[in-house]
């Protein structure tokens, strides 16, 4: 157990929560650890959820696989992060998506009603699972709003001042790569690159691989509205 408390102290749902008192909490809960060699399926989509998933080590992404084979990353976490905290408390709790391990990883899992024993012992980690909720609701109620838009400009602005928001600096350093951008605009990538050299030519955006300078926030603003 000790070995995976370093681990955990990294993990979202217990922030603020010391590793004694983290040590104590496992004492009193039954979990399981898996491990998956890169490129293994964790999950199936349609699959039931009747576990939360705590990543300790490595990567997975959120998939959706479609009949002709083609397939779009749809989110991805990391060590500390968590997954199907929502799926485990729904009436239908089946994976809408495919969860596949990006390199050699290692998950804890635990069941819903260790989950609610957790939150009754503990304050601090109730408050980190609601908190980890909201964020994930208007992190989804982002995207909706962001797929609503009706030009690729609009969508590529409107995530371009999301991150300005976050990041502070005109400076943008993208968490994901221009692929990744384009299935999460929901369009074609060749469609997003011939975007980026227009708003580039038209003095508004500069770029180089993954970072994007903003060159005039007013006229990256004036996107939204055209």
């Amino acid at each position: 157990m000790k070995n995976i408390i370093p681990a955990l102290d990294k993990c979202v749902l217990f922030k603020n929560i010391s590793k004694e008192e983290i040590e104590a909490l496992l004492k009193e809960t039954s979990y399981n650890i898996n491990t998956y060699k890169k490129d293994e399926i964790i999950a199936l989509e349609e699959s039931k959820c009747t576990n939360l998933g705590m990543i300790l080590e490595g990567k997975v992404e959120v998939q959706k696989i479609f009949p002709s084979g083609k397939v779009i990353a749809l989110n991805n976490f990391s060590e500390g992060n968590i997954f199907g905290e929502a799926l485990v408390f729904s009436e239908k709790n089946v994976y809408p998506s495919t969860i596949v391990s990006t390199d050699d990883t290692k998950i804890m899992f635990v069941q819903k009603n260790d989950i609610i024993k957790l939150c009754s012992r503990n304050d601090k980690f109730l408050n980190n699972f609601m908190t980890v909720l909201s964020d994930r609701i208007l992190m989804l109620s982002g995207k909706i709003r962001n797929l609503s838009y009706e030009t690729i400009r609009k969508k590529v602005a409107n995530i371009l001042l999301e991150e300005y928001k976050k990041q502070k600096t005109v400076f943008l350093t993208l968490p994901y790569s221009r692929k990744k951008m384009a299935e999460m605009l929901n369009v074609q990538r060749p469609s997003l690159s011939r975007e980026l050299i227009n708003m580039k030519e038209e003095g508004i955006i500069d770029f180089d691989r993954n970072v994007i300078k903003i060159l005039d926030v007013n006229l990256l603003e004036k996107c939204m509205f055209n």
